[in-house]
């Protein structure tokens, strides 16, 4: 009997062992499925982020050098302005022009509650003043002008300069542009230029 006893633990503590290497074989399979799909969900992921991006080839074109995407002419007086690309194909999300035969001068000091503003400097020499920080640009050069800090900037060379200027998000400065570009001055009323997302907070830069 005591035999029988000793034969039944020991096949019952085999079975049991056998019974654990099983669980735990199965248990590294899963984790092993379980790496394998997370790591195929992270090669996977990009491309199911490209897949739900909307591409709009048939959209895409080369605007000319000094010309205007839409063929239309705007000045600030100081300034010829192109537009590069319009907030509409960019769902509001940048709006690109180009200063050009940029002569001494500038906007007005302002600020850009809800957009973030970037020069990049072409052609001339700018001043640029940037909260309390003071900057020059030389062709080359550009500068991010962030959101909710007031900013100014001046051509202050002797030959006339080209500025690229970038606006993300959009916002309304694509309508403001085109509309007083038609006048070919900038406007003076505050509640005006409020209307557009942007505030005058000070003169422009004294040259």
């Amino acid at each position: 009997m005591p035999f029988l006893v000793v034969a039944f633990t020991l096949f019952v503590f085999n079975s049991t062992v056998q019974h654990t290497l099983l669980q735990i074989k199965w248990i590294g399979k899963v984790q092993m499925k379980r790496r394998e799909f997370v790591k195929l969900g992270l090669l996977t992921a990009p491309l199911v982020a490209l897949a739900q991006t909307p591409l709009k080839q048939s959209a895409a074109r080369v605007v000319a050098a000094g010309a205007d995407f839409a063929g239309e002419s705007h000045t600030l007086g100081f300034s010829k302005m192109s537009f590069k690309t319009s907030s509409s194909e960019t769902a509001g999300g940048i709006f690109v022009m180009e200063h050009s035969n940029l002569m001494k001068g500038g906007p007005y000091r302002h600020v850009h509650p809800a957009q973030d503003e970037w020069l990049y400097a072409m052609e001339g020499l700018f001043h640029v003043e940037i909260g309390d920080r003071k900057l020059v640009l030389q062709p080359g050069d550009s500068v991010l002008m962030p959101r909710k800090i007031p900013h100014v900037w001046a051509q202050v060379g002797e030959t006339p300069g080209r500025l690229l200027i970038v606006f993300t998000p959009a916002g309304r400065m694509e309508d403001f542009f085109r509309d007083f570009g038609k006048t070919g001055k900038l406007p003076g009323d505050a509640a005006v230029v409020k209307a557009y997302g942007l505030e005058r907070v000070g003169p422009p830069l004294t040259i």
